[in-house]
C-alpha cells in the first residue's frame, strides 16, 4: 500500500525536521503504554530503535500494531500513524541508534553499556493523516 503525503507531512518525517515519535502500544493487560521515541523514514518504513528486552521490544514482539502521533515544532501540527511492525532485526542496530543519535544530538556515536544488544523494528504505515 501506497500512501500519498503532502510536502508538510513529508518535512515532518525529514531528518532535518528532528520531529518526535510517540509510540503507542497495548501492555498485555489491555493498558495503553506510549513512549516517546526517536525515529527515521525511509520513504516506505517507519524506524525506531531499542535495547533488546526492554518494554517496547517484549510489547512488539506479541502485538506487532502501533500507534504513534509525530510532532514537529509547532505541537498543532502532527501527524498521526497507525501500522505494523514488518521487520526486527538485531542486524545493524547498534549503527542505527548511532544514526538516530546523530540526527537528534549531532553525534554518531551511541553510549552502549556493556552486552546491550540493540534492535531495529520497520512500523510499516497504514493510515498516515496529518492535523
Amino acid at each position: 500500500m501506497t500512501i500519498q503525503l503532502s510536502n508538510a507531512e513529508l518535512a515532518l518525517l525529514s531528518r532535518e525536521a528532528k520531529a518526535f515519535a510517540y509510540l503507542a502500544l497495548t501492555m498485555a493487560d489491555g493498558t495503553p503504554q506510549v513512549t516517546p521515541v526517536w525515529f527515521d523514514w525511509d520513504g516506505t518504513h517507519i524506524i525506531i530503535n531499542t535495547a533488546r528486552g526492554r518494554v517496547k521490544d517484549k510489547i512488539l514482539k506479541k502485538h506487532p500494531m502501533v500507534a504513534m502521533t509525530i510532532t514537529g515544532a509547532d505541537p498543532y501540527h502532527y501527524l498521526l500513524v497507525r501500522g505494523r511492525v514488518v521487520e526486527e532485526t538485531e542486524v545493524g542496530g547498534y549503527e542505527m541508534i548511532c544514526a538516530l543519535n546523530e540526527k537528534y544530538r549531532g553525534k554518531y556515536e551511541f553510549a552502549r553499556p556493556p552486552g546491550q544488544v540493540r534492535v531495529t523494528y520497520k512500523i510499516l504505515p497504514e493510515r498516515m493523516s496529518a492535523h
